[in-house]
């Protein structure tokens, strides 16, 4: 089996005690975080052969960054050092009505600043089985977006499977140009695709009538959706799609859907009560989808893996999710008891 490759932004994540308020203390917990290195370091949890790549400048911070990264066992030789700063997002723990709160301080980051050319992609592919990039890396910067689409490109001649979370970031598209605009051209090399409920619309343009904020998902309307999606990519062969009813900051109903040329399949409905940290639970869905795909030839088995998979990292707080593959098919099988493991 070849490598499994991520490329996008890593960020200091800095997030108010439990569910404070910000600076209702003068202590922030200091962590790393963000989509595509949260799916190389699940996938390296899960024993596959993980690589993140990314651009970090020559500083302490960034230093610790990588040898936190490095300690999953997710190669990190491909890390182009570069750049005056690191991007910061600021987390506010939600609780009951109140959602949790994200503030970005990643503006002129040492990723936002790359462009075409700056990593060397045919090295980078070299033994590569897999590709994973997100619609926030694009959402950046001009740069960024042409730099995520020509790693894509070059993904596609190396002949790499191509997965992309589409992941709106309405923050961060200030730029000049719309999500749809960006992301159309490079959805265009993406074998799998994978959103949440409001992904599709918002980065692909692509809509069916859904309201995200009832707290309660109508999955017909997804069947419709994810089929609209596969027809406009022909070249997309699945598309994933999670289904997260928001009854409250601390209780979810959690399940996703895949349509893949055999048909429109449905996962095990999870209801998540006291929830610790959600953040993170898109990309490990992703990674779940990713190692599914390889462990099961049945996507339906596929698709329970990932749902299990991010139903875990509900319970764990930071950005990466620290299950073992083990741990998520005794999930996956219907242990959900929680019992203490002797």
């Amino acid at each position: 089996m070849g490598k499994f490759v991520s490329f996008g932004e890593i960020m200091l994540r800095l997030k108010a005690p439990g569910h404070e308020r910000f600076f209702q203390s003068p202590a922030l917990e200091a962590t790393f975080g963000g989509g595509e290195s949260n799916v190389a370091v699940a996938l390296a949890n899960y024993g596959f052969d993980a690589a993140f790549v990314t651009a970090l400048p020559s500083n302490d911070i960034a230093e610790a960054c990588i040898r936190e990264v490095r300690s999953f066992g997710v190669d990190v030789s491909n890390i182009r050092r570069s750049g005056d700063r690191m991007g910061i997002y600021f987390l506010e723990g939600g609780a009951n009505q109140r959602p949790s709160k994200v503030v970005y301080d990643r503006a002129h980051s040492a990723i936002a600043e790359c462009g075409p050319g700056d990593f060397d992609w045919a090295g980078i592919f070299k033994d590569a089985e897999w590709f994973h990039i997100t619609g926030i890396t694009p959402a950046l910067t001009q740069s960024a977006a042409d730099l995520s689409l020509e790693a894509c490109k070059a993904a596609k001649a190396a002949g790499v499977t191509v997965s992309c979370d589409f992941n709106f970031r309405g923050k961060l598209w200030k730029y000049g140009k719309s999500a749809p605009e960006v992301m159309q051209d490079l959805v265009k090399f993406v074998d799998v695709g994978i959103a949440n409920e409001e992904d599709c619309q918002k980065s692909l343009g692509v809509s069916v009538d859904v309201d995200v904020h009832s707290g309660e998902l109508d999955t017909t309307k997804y069947e419709t959706l994810s089929q609209k999606v596969l027809d406009i990519y022909p070249d997309m062969s699945i598309i994933a799609i999670t289904l997260r009813e928001s009854r409250s900051a601390d209780t979810n109903g959690w399940s996703a859907c895949l349509r893949d040329k055999d048909g429109f399949k449905l996962s095990r409905h999870y209801e998540i009560t006291d929830i610790i940290d959600r953040v993170g639970g898109g990309d490990s869905f992703a990674s779940g989808l990713i190692a599914g795909l390889q462990l099961y030839d049945d996507h339906q088995d596929s698709l329970n893996f990932a749902v299990a998979a991010s139903c875990l990292k509900h319970s764990i707080s930071g950005d990466f999710n620290r299950v073992s593959k083990a741990e998520v098919q005794n999930l996956m099988g219907g242990d959900a008891s929680g019992r203490v493991q002797r």
